[in-house]
Parts: C-alpha cells; sequence; structure tokens
C-alpha cells in the first residue's frame, strides 16, 4: 500500500514544501471551482486547506485505488460545506480524475455542495448537517480500539475535522465525552478555528472560549497552533508521537486564508467572487 510522506524518509523541510505546494494547488482549484459553479463556501475552503493537505500529502495511510482498504486511516470532513477543498484534496490525491471537478454543483454530478460516500470514493461519511461528523468519528474508534483489542490488527487512525461555529452543537460534546472516558487514543479532532461563522464571529453568536480548556476538561490532550503552519502541523498529524488519550488540536486559521480581500470577512463564507476579484485572488494564490 503507498506510505505517507512521513513514512518516507524524506526530512522536514522537503514534507514541508511537497504539502505546501499542495495546499497551494488545492487553494487554487477550490477557488476556480465556486466561482464557475456560483456558489459555495469559498472562506471556509480556504481556512482548512492546509489541514487537509498535510493529512492527505503527509500523514495518512490510505489506498486511492482501493478506497475501502480495511488498513486505511479514516478522515471525516464534518464541516461538510467545505467541498471545495475537500474534492479538490481528493481528486489531487488520486481518488477521482481532477478535470471532474469541472462538474462541481453541476446538474447531475456526484459533486455535490455537501460529500456522499455513496457517490464519492474516499469520502467516509456524508456530512453538512453540523455536529454530525464527530460523533460519527468517535463511534469508527471505538470500532478500531475494540478490533485492536480483540485480534491487534486495527491499527488504523481516525481524524476529524469541525468548523468552530459547529462546536456550538451538543452532540460534539456528547461525543467528547465518550472520546476521553474511552481514551480513544487512535483519535485525533482538527478544530478549525477561524472564528467566523455564517454571518458573524462565533463569540458573538455563542462562546466558545476558553476552548482549550473545555477539552481537557473532557480528557483529552490538546495542542494549540497555528493551523497554517505546515510544520507544527506535522509531528501532531503524522502518528510518531504516542498518546494515550484523544488529541483536540485548535488550528488558528483565516477564513479566506491567502486572498487579502477574503481573510477574515464573514461575507465570504458562501460570497462567490465576480470575475475582477477572481482573477485578483488567482495572482495572490500563486505567491
Amino acid at each position: 500500500m503507498p506510505q505517507p510522506l512521513s513514512q518516507s524518509g524524506a526530512d522536514t523541510a522537503q514534507r514541508v514544501a511537497h504539502v505546501r505546494d499542495m495546499a497551494r494547488w488545492i487553494r487554487q482549484r477550490a477557488l476556480r471551482m465556486a466561482f464557475e459553479a456560483g456558489q459555495g463556501h469559498p472562506g471556509g475552503d480556504l481556512s482548512v486547506t492546509d489541514i487537509l493537505a498535510t493529512l492527505y500529502f503527509d500523514a495518512m495511510r490510505y489506498d486511492p485505488a482501493n478506497p475501502r482498504w480495511a488498513g486505511r486511516d479514516r478522515f471525516i470532513l464534518s464541516k461538510g460545506h467545505a467541498t471545495g477543498a475537500l474534492y479538490s484534496t481528493l481528486a489531487k490525491a488520486g481518488f477521482f480524475p481532477e478535470d471532474e471537478l469541472t462538474t462541481y454543483m453541476q446538474p447531475l454530478s456526484r459533486l455535490n455542495g455537501h460529500p456522499n460516500r455513496v457517490k464519492i470514493p474516499g469520502v467516509e461519511t456524508n456530512t453538512g448537517p453540523l455536529g454530525h461528523g464527530m460523533p460519527i468519528a468517535v463511534g469508527i474508534a471505538i470500532a478500531g480500539q475494540i478490533d485492536a483489542g480483540q485480534n491487534g490488527r486495527a491499527d488504523y487512525r481516525v481524524f476529524v475535522t469541525t468548523g468552530d461555529g459547529e462546536l456550538q452543537e451538543g452532540s460534539n460534546w456528547e461525543a467528547a465525552m465518550t472520546a476521553g472516558h474511552r481514551k480513544l487514543s487512535n483519535l485525533t479532532l482538527i478544530v478549525d478555528r477561524n472564528r467566523l461563522q455564517q454571518g458573524a464571529p462565533t463569540e458573538e453568536t455563542v462562546t466558545l472560549e476558553p476552548l482549550a480548556d473545555k477539552w481537557r476538561a473532557f480528557g483529552w490532550d490538546v495542542e494549540e497552533i497555528d493551523g497554517h503552519d505546515i510544520a507544527a502541523l506535522l509531528p501532531l498529524l503524522d502518528g510518531s508521537l504516542a498518546r494515550a488519550k484523544p488529541l483536540c488540536i485548535i488550528a488558528n486559521t483565516v477564513k479566506g486564508k491567502g486572498v487579502s480581500f477574503m481573510e477574515n470577512k464573514a461575507a465570504w463564507h458562501h460570497g462567490i467572487p465576480n470575475a475582477e476579484q477572481f482573477a485578483q485572488a488567482m495572482q495572490e494564490l500563486e505567491a
């Protein structure tokens, strides 16, 4: 099976450079998809890109030729509206042809506004209604824990990315309590902490802080990092650090990352650039 780059012998500088190149391509492709479709969620696509690129092009073990391989690491994008970034990542990773990205949100396309596991190889579960992905990830991690205890074979890891506004859904905290209780060391949550949800800052809607303390209180290890710092993401995601608890990574990100007029603007949660804005954005993302 294909090896993650983290296990290839490449040094850190090589790994960072490779992931950064992939992230640049994903950002450009995701924004083009939203522009051409006239719909999407570009702000959240751009904030989560470095996380996706690090997972798929350095850390995770998977086989695009055999998407349901039992030994694969599992990833769930709970903030399922960020499909521009997810589909671009899956296509670049080889799960389906890159030219299919041009069908994004078109009639009869399988690349819908929210991912569908029945239609799209590499998608672990349907997401979209917020608060669903984290509980499903906990269930998958429990299954892996049980299998490993019974036969010693299940060594896959489970990753889930939520939005920060999504954490206002109570189902996440029920799942967090269960994961902490069961000490699911095979589970990693990455919170895309861009501090903006649809229409307003998270702290004006329902206060999340002190977020790190809340996760620790539920029995999790917690790391707070710059979510665009690939060198900081690598050791937290590549499995090289042994843990006895589930891990929550609070990845401080920027909504609309890489495009000056989009950054930290709630309007770009689902705003679509016009032709002039798109040209400027693509130029900036090339840098």
